[in-house]
């Protein structure tokens, strides 16, 4: 694997919209993500203390070619803070080259500086590239979709 301080990791921004959108979309296997809602959540997400939206960019152009959505939250189990990693998502044709290593090193340094305990997230496909990053599999993930007559974008 490459070294993980190989590519640079920058904070997303609204005009990386149309960018992180295709990435995004194709991140999704449960469900169906809408531009109408990703244009309403990316400067809630932006704006949002308690959340890291970052991605890693192609060098020549700033276009990112990945991206990591991630946040911090209060528990009682942990005495404090914890960071939950949502989504990780790079491009498959710039695969290999060390770019989701990069955005999760970056999410591992900002949750140390908000004082979080550890670092989680739930993955289903991409448990080797995890695994070589030394995180362990600790339990299993449940989820259950809640009907809503309206799904929208809430702080």
């Amino acid at each position: 694997m490459p070294r993980r301080d190989t590519a640079t990791v920058r904070p997303a921004r609204h005009d990386d919209a149309d960018a992180l959108w295709p990435l995004a979309r194709d991140f999704a296997t449960s469900f169906q993500p809408r531009r109408d809602a990703f244009d309403v959540a990316l400067p809630a997400l932006l704006g949002r203390d308690d959340t890291l939206l970052a991605v890693v960019p192609e060098p020549a152009t700033d276009v990112p070619l990945g991206y990591l959505l991630a946040s911090t939250h209060l528990t009682f189990l942990a005495n404090g803070p914890v960071c939950w990693v949502e989504e990780v998502m790079v491009d498959p044709a710039h695969r290999g080259r060390g770019l989701g290593a990069a955005l999760m090193d970056h999410a591992e340094r900002w949750a140390v500086s908000r004082g979080a305990a550890y670092v989680s997230l739930a993955s289903r496909r991409a448990g080797p590239f995890y695994e070589a990053l030394g995180y362990d599999g600790s339990a299993t993930f449940y989820r259950r979709t809640v009907p809503s007559a309206k799904r929208s974008v809430a702080p």
